[in-house]
């Protein structure tokens, strides 16, 4: 395969992220009014801005556009310089402190691997931007887990976060590599090839759960992102993607109805099963009302 045929796979799944994350981030607000639109499926009207979900994936694309592979200090300053074009994305508390500081010079694996008293960051947030790593390096499973790794660490050095930027960036590829797989065949390959971790731990768990059980009990025993690690964001993404693997809108409906971190778990649905259901699937007035990311300052290939 081409660089070129690569890159294009990896555009696929960030335009699919950025749909996603646009979504999901309108369900956020009042708890009653959003149960009833929920319920209706009513969408918010206008504009739907992308968020620090889309921004971090743009940066993992650059990057895989200019480099053909993840280069750990040009990633640093590439998520520092989109945070400094745009802070206000949505960008946790760590994050902030993270790319302020990488920004202001600091040592990207000093800054990364001191958080939380050492222990790095365990959040979603290297998970959300992986699928395009997944995309791109989709027939190299190696190649693959180096590459996620590489790219979480530059924000999240914690195991249990590079375990969940594997798992997402696994799912990405296997959808790519045998399509019409089935659940799994999916869950399978991924638990295969992801590290040994709590993370692992909760996908095996969700690879048991049926299709039909109610988001409610999924939620229930998976999480959906409310304490924004990986541990409680991955398996319920990976869940809600490996049962609408041929339905982008079925998918990210499903994923928002578990609430919690809905931004990040649709960008993450929404990265993996664009590549399996394909980009002509989306709803047309999802394209319409998103915030299109190449037309962005942090577009910049």
């Amino acid at each position: 395969m081409t660089i070129a045929e690569k890159l294009r796979l990896a555009s696929t799944s960030l335009f699919g992220l950025s749909i996603g994350d646009a979504f999901g981030e309108t369900f956020f607000g009042n708890e009653d009014l959003i149960t009833k639109r929920l319920i209706y499926k009513e969408l918010k009207p206008g504009n739907w801005n992308v968020t620090d979900d889309t921004v971090m994936a743009i940066g993992i694309h650059n990057i895989l556009a200019k480099e053909g592979k993840i280069d750990q200090q040009k990633l640093a300053t590439e998520f520092a310089r989109n945070y400094k074009l745009d802070d206000y994305r949505g960008y946790g508390g760590t994050a902030h402190t993270i790319l302020r500081a990488i920004g202001e010079g600091e040592d990207w694996k000093t800054v990364s691997s001191c958080v939380f008293d050492g222990m790095g960051s365990m959040g979603n947030g290297a998970a959300m931007r992986a699928a395009p790593i997944g995309a791109y390096f989709h027939d190299d499973v190696e190649t693959l887990v180096t590459q996620a790794r590489l790219s979480a660490e530059v924000t999240h050095y914690n195991e249990e976060a590079i375990a969940g930027a594997i798992a997402v960036a696994l799912a990405a590829s296997i959808v790519i590599r045998q399509p019409a797989l089935t659940a799994k065949e999916f869950f399978d390959f991924i638990i295969q090839h992801t590290p040994d971790s709590d993370t692992r731990s909760k996908i095996q768990k969700a690879a048991t759960l049926p299709a039909h059980y109610d988001i409610r009990t999924i939620v229930s025993i998976l999480g959906s992102g409310v304490k924004m690690l990986a541990q409680d964001t991955v398996p319920f993404a990976l869940w809600c993607a490996a049962h609408h693997l041929d339905s982008f809108e079925d998918a990210i409906w499903t994923t928002v109805n578990g609430l919690g971190d809905r931004d990040t778990t649709c960008a993450i649905v929404g990265s993996i099963v664009v590549l399996s259901a394909g980009t002509e699937h989306i709803p047309q007035e999802w394209i319409d009302q998103t915030e299109d990311y190449r037309s962005t300052l942090f577009f910049n290939i």
